[in-house]
């Protein structure tokens, strides 16, 4: 009870400095063990400037991070995970993301290639007691502003997968989306990066603004 009063005053101080300035900030998740959460570093803004021209959000356009262990982390309603090597939660810091999530925060874990086994033994730490599952296409994550029939798409190719939507379901609610074989967020980067073709950046974009809606409305 004490946190989701603490998650409460802080949105609340949050809402008072959004409604300064007239954003929402959303962050990247800063975790320890050697991987490299820092990648993608032109991701998220891009996302940002789609979704408040698509959504009409008004996220601000500058990348936050975000410590895993930090108080700050419940001031944001969506925060970002991406990387290719280690992660390490130390137990203080799972119980914090734990406390961040079952409160009403959200969290999209992008495997960037190389995360997978690290990050499904750490989240494991935060939520001992749920699995990842498979999302079904009918998800309303894939039904948003944009349709995806198919599930996600596919943006980068690795290991001749098939993308696959994972989530952690707690309570009834999505509290975890996990994007895996899909590199999502490659696709969110400045197109001069991976020089994808426009039809695909689109479409890596238009599955974020998805995930940004669902996150913005699933409480």
């Amino acid at each position: 009870m004490k946190k989701v009063s603490f998650l409460a005053l802080v949105m609340l101080s949050f809402g008072a400095i959004a409604q300064q300035d007239n954003t929402m900030k959303i962050a990247k998740l800063k975790y320890h063990g050697g991987g490299d959460w820092y990648a993608n570093k032109t991701a998220l803004p891009n996302l940002a400037k789609f979704c408040n021209e698509t959504l009409g959000t008004s996220l601000a356009p500058s990348e936050d991070a975000v410590d895993v262990g930090s108080p700050e982390i419940f001031l944001y309603p969506y925060v970002y995970m991406t990387g290719h090597g280690n992660v390490l939660f130390s137990d203080p810091e799972a119980t914090n993301l734990r406390e961040y999530l079952i409160s009403g925060g959200f969290l999209h874990i992008d495997d960037n290639y190389g995360l997978d086994q690290f990050v499904r033994l750490e989240m494991k730490k935060v939520f001992p007691e749920l699995e990842f599952i498979e999302l079904p296409f009918s998800h309303p994550i894939y039904h948003q502003k944009y349709q995806f029939a198919e599930g996600l798409p596919k943006i980068h190719e690795h290991d001749g997968k098939a993308p696959m939507g994972y989530g952690l379901i707690y309570e009834g609610r999505l509290v975890c989306f996990y994007s895996y074989e899909c590199d999502l967020g490659n696709g969110w980067e400045d197109q001069t990066i991976y020089n994808d073709p426009e039809t695909v950046r689109q479409k890596a974009l238009q599955m974020g603004a998805n995930i940004i809606a669902y996150c913005f409305t699933s409480f």
